[in-house]
C-alpha cells in the first residue's frame, strides 16, 4: 500500500514539471546552468541527487516562484531558503511604508495591494469610496478582488462591460495559474467561471473605442471608465513580497476623473 508521503512528487518530478511548463529542453536548460544534459536527466529521474545550489540555480533559470522553490527544496530534503513573513512583521517597516506611500499618492484614484490569489492586503481611501455602493457584509475581510468583481452579490451588477471584464479576469487567473502552478488559482477560476456571461459579440471591432480594456462601472455619482495597471516587487527574497502586487486604477476619460474627484471630496 502506497502512503501519502510516498505519493508526493519528488524533486526530479517537480523540476521536470517546471521545465516542461516553461517549455525548456534538458539540453537548453543544462547549457544555461552549466551542467551536462546527462546529469540534469539523472536529477530529473532520481538517479542523481542535486545540491541545494544547483536546485536554486535551476529554479532561477526556470523562474520558479519562491513558494514553489521552497516546496522543491523540501522535496529534496533541504530546509526552505525563502522566508514567508507577515506584512506587519518587524523588518518590513520600509516595505509597508513604501506601499502606504504609493497608495496614498495615487489618491483620488483607487489602488490596492493584493496577494497571489487576489485577497486584498491594503487599499487606499478611494477604494472604499468606490465600493460604497455595495452591502458592507460583502466587504467583510478577507475580500477577494476576483470574487468581488464577478459574483452577483458584488460588483457584477454594476459592471456595464461585465462580459469583457469577466473574460479579462478569468484569463488573468488562467495565466497566473500557469505561471505559478498554484492549484488555488485553478480552483478559483473554475468557481468564478460559473458567473461569467458569454463572450461579447463583435470581436475586435467592439473594442476599437479604447486603447485598453476599461472597467466600466455604474456608480451613483456617475459612470466610471477605469484602466488598471499592476506593479510587482523586483528581486523579492520573501515569499509574501514575491506574491504581492499593487493594482492601480486611473480614469480613462475626463468624466471619470471628475467622478473620482467628487467621491474623494465627499469623503473628506
Amino acid at each position: 500500500m502506497t502512503s501519502t508521503l510516498d505519493a508526493r512528487p519528488g524533486p526530479g518530478d517537480l523540476l521536470r514539471g517546471w521545465r516542461t511548463r516553461r517549455r525548456r529542453s534538458q539540453m537548453d536548460l543544462a547549457l544555461d546552468v552549466g551542467v551536462s544534459t546527462r546529469h540534469l536527466s539523472f536529477v530529473e529521474t532520481g538517479r542523481a541527487r542535486a545540491s541545494r545550489e544547483l536546485l536554486i540555480d535551476l529554479c532561477e533559470h526556470l523562474e520558479v516562484p519562491l513558494r514553489e522553490r521552497n516546496t522543491l527544496l523540501l522535496a529534496a530534503g533541504f530546509a526552505p531558503t525563502y522566508a514567508e513573513s507577515r506584512l506587519d512583521a518587524r523588518g518590513l517597516e520600509a516595505v509597508r511604508g513604501a506601499l502606504e506611500h504609493l497608495l496614498a499618492g495615487h489618491e483620488p484614484f483607487p489602488a490596492l495591494v493584493v496577494d497571489r490569489c487576489g485577497d486584498v492586503v491594503m487599499a487606499n481611501r478611494a477604494v472604499g469610496a468606490l465600493l460604497s455602493v455595495l452591502d458592507p457584509a460583502v466587504l467583510a475581510p478577507p475580500v477577494n478582488i476576483y470574487r468581488l468583481s464577478l459574483r452577483p452579490d458584488g460588483l457584477a451588477p454594476h459592471v456595464r462591460n461585465l462580459s469583457e471584464w469577466a473574460g479579462h479576469l478569468l484569463h488573468r487567473l488562467e495565466r497566473l495559474a500557469d505561471l505559478t502552478g498554484d492549484p488555488r488559482l485553478v480552483a478559483l477560476r473554475e468557481e468564478l467561471a460559473e458567473f461569467a456571461p458569454p463572450p461579447p459579440q463583435g470581436g475586435p471591432a467592439a473594442r476599437a473605442a479604447h486603447v485598453m480594456l476599461p472597467l466600466h462601472l455604474d456608480h451613483p455619482e456617475g459612470e466610471l471608465r477605469l484602466y488598471s495597471t499592476i506593479t510587482h516587487f523586483g528581486a523579492a527574497w520573501d515569499v509574501t513580497l514575491d506574491e504581492l502586487s499593487l493594482e492601480s486604477f486611473v480614469p480613462a476619460d475626463e468624466g471619470s476623473r471628475a467622478v473620482l474627484e467628487r467621491l474623494a471630496a465627499s469623503g473628506e
